[in-house]
């Protein structure tokens, strides 16, 4: 299982080099590769959890993105599974994988779904609060003003932390980071002390 997963691996690595995906300059290290991380950090809370299926839904949950991201949600779902299965996973498993992306990107009910789900959803949210993720925002859009972006950051994270961070362990680690995320971006608390 790990070999695959690592060829999985390697072939998002090199879909994320083309030129034609916006964030490849940044996508693998500042995101995927701290997504990873965290992953296996929270998977060491829940020992029930299966650690092949979630490390390889951290490199497939972006997939369709990657290779086309104005259809990214269908891609991921069909060319996804068609990759997984041309790799050598068993196509029930790699049904499984992409059942539970396709939860993961609906945003519903995720604290219902499987820990799996509920580890990589929550540490998808949080792995924006990481490394220059919502710099790069601003970064890849310098058509808009500072207000926008810093609206478009809220925006963004308040989404994430609202429907994607459901484990209270990830909530409780990176409540922090949240709050001092939303005063960078205009959200100024009342009192400071």
């Amino acid at each position: 299982m790990k070999e695959l997963i690592q060829k999985f691996k390697e072939h998002v690595i090199e879909k994320c080099s083309n030129p034609e995906f916006i964030h490849n300059k940044w996508f693998v290290k500042y995101h995927l590769e701290i997504l990873e991380n965290l992953t296996m950090e929270v998977c060491d809370f829940y020992p029930e959890c299966d650690r092949d299926i979630v490390s390889l839904m951290v490199w497939l949950h972006d997939y369709g993105k990657i290779i086309n991201f104005n259809n990214q949600y269908e891609e991921t779902l069909t060319s996804g599974l068609k990759k997984l299965i041309e790799i050598g996973f068993e196509k029930q498993f790699s049904e499984k994988v992409i059942n539970y992306v396709n939860i993961m990107d609906k945003k519903v009910d995720i604290e219902k779904s499987s820990i799996e789900v509920q580890i990589m959803s929550s540490c998808d949210g949080v792995s924006h609060l990481v490394g220059p993720f919502f710099n790069l925002w601003w970064h890849e859009n310098p058509n808009k003003t500072f207000e926008e972006l810093m609206k478009d950051n809220v925006k963004k994270a308040m989404k994430d932390w609202n429907k994607k961070v459901v484990l209270p362990i990830v909530k409780e680690k990176f409540q922090v980071r949240y709050d001092i995320l939303l005063e960078k971006c205009g959200k100024i608390p009342d009192k400071f002390f």
